[in-house]
């Protein structure tokens, strides 16, 4: 499925220019609702979740949600809900010792509620897609899938209606929360910092000017990818990682880890680790600049994790965290409603997200 699901998020523009494209034209629909609210407070979450969630909806689906549509707002609110409901000291006692924490109980009903929601409403998309299917004409990942479905002898194995629904249930949740989340981190930061905001302006006035930004951009802009960096680092958005497994007996510093081992690698321990990161608790850009100002890689950065089952939409990731961080601050200049206090403790959950706040979204002459 991993491999299937890679080969084909590239042939659907992962990576590529065509995937560039639609986060352009996303990202101009987002500085318009922004626009909207004409500099007053507002709560960015459900807003920054749609355009990111549509970037993978036109993947999966083909097309995109506006950012009001009913069955959007309703898929982003179960991964929202899910993704606070699992980091909760309810559902870490339940996933620890299930049969004796039976109080714990509500959290996974809810939790089994949300996902059977959203399983439902992608089987019924890829029932629809299966009735018009074109082996010829395949318009995105779930015609692939229904293609590759007819093509192999036995589909029940790997190419079966479940795996269907749960790899679609995957692309959408994880290719949406942990971007948006970063995001939302990167605004409050800005927030927080404003000569740091006004030095990310003033290099996007100097090297962009007027014009969209673009991925090529990137390597022209030290210091705008030096402040994305930090926010990945800093906002240390999966502290926990996700769970992995040995596949095989394995000896590392002395001890044995079985074959079938749960391991959980902590991504803080190196995302804050002293020896790579000097201010390793605090924001610091130049973590990821030398002394001339040039950007450097920093070999303890690893938000996506590492090795073969690193994060498989790293190259999306990072494409539309620079596209829409900088159109964004290219458009508006970010500051707190008056008389709020900016805090930057983060809220309870499974991924790393700052607690709710609003922001000033301020047009820029």
């Amino acid at each position: 499925m991993r491999r299937f699901a890679l080969s084909t998020l590239r042939d659907f523009g992962m990576g590529k220019e065509g995937i560039e494209n639609k986060i352009i034209e996303e990202s101009d629909f987002l500085v318009q609702k922004f626009k909207s609210y004409k500099g007053e407070p507002f709560d960015n979450l459900m807003i920054i979740n749609a355009a990111v969630a549509n970037i993978i909806v036109s993947i999966l689906l083909s097309h995109r949600f506006a950012y009001e549509d009913p069955t959007l707002v309703k898929l982003l609110k179960i991964v929202h809900e899910n993704t606070e409901l699992a980091g909760t000291p309810a559902a870490v006692l339940y996933n620890a010792f299930p049969s004796v924490m039976r109080w714990c109980s509500r959290v996974k009903h809810t939790v089994r509620r949300n996902v059977d929601e959203m399983h439902v409403f992608v089987r019924k998309t890829f029932t629809n897609q299966r009735k018009e299917l074109d082996a010829n004409d395949q318009r995105n990942l779930i015609d692939s899938f229904l293609v590759k479905q007819q093509e192999v002898e036995k589909p029940e194995l790997y190419f079966s209606n479940e795996n269907l629904t749960a790899l679609v249930t995957d692309l959408f949740g994880a290719g949406m929360e942990t971007t948006s989340t970063t995001l939302r981190w990167g605004l409050l930061l800005m927030m927080k910092y404003p000569k740091v905001q006004r030095k990310v302006q003033s290099e996007i006035e100097k090297v962009i000017g007027l014009a969209e930004p673009q991925v090529i951009h990137r390597k022209q802009m030290p210091y705008t990818d030096a402040v994305i960096h930090e926010i990945q680092r800093f906002g240390n958005i999966v502290p926990t990682n996700l769970p992995h497994a040995t596949t095989q007996d394995v000896n590392f510093r002395g001890y044995l880890l079985p074959k079938g081992t749960h391991v959980m690698p902590l991504l803080t321990s190196v995302l804050y680790d002293k020896n790579h990161f000097v201010k390793a608790d605090e924001f610091y850009p130049e973590h990821f600049l030398d002394s001339s100002g040039n950007f450097v890689r920093k070999e303890a950065f690893m938000p996506f994790s590492a090795g073969k089952r690193s994060c498989a939409g790293e190259s999306l990731a990072k494409m539309e965290l620079f596209i829409f961080f900088t159109r964004l601050l290219q458009n508006f200049t970010f500051q707190a409603p008056a008389g709020a206090t900016l805090d930057l403790t983060p809220a309870v959950g499974f991924t790393c997200a700052p607690m709710q706040h609003k922001i000033c979204a301020l047009p820029r002459a």
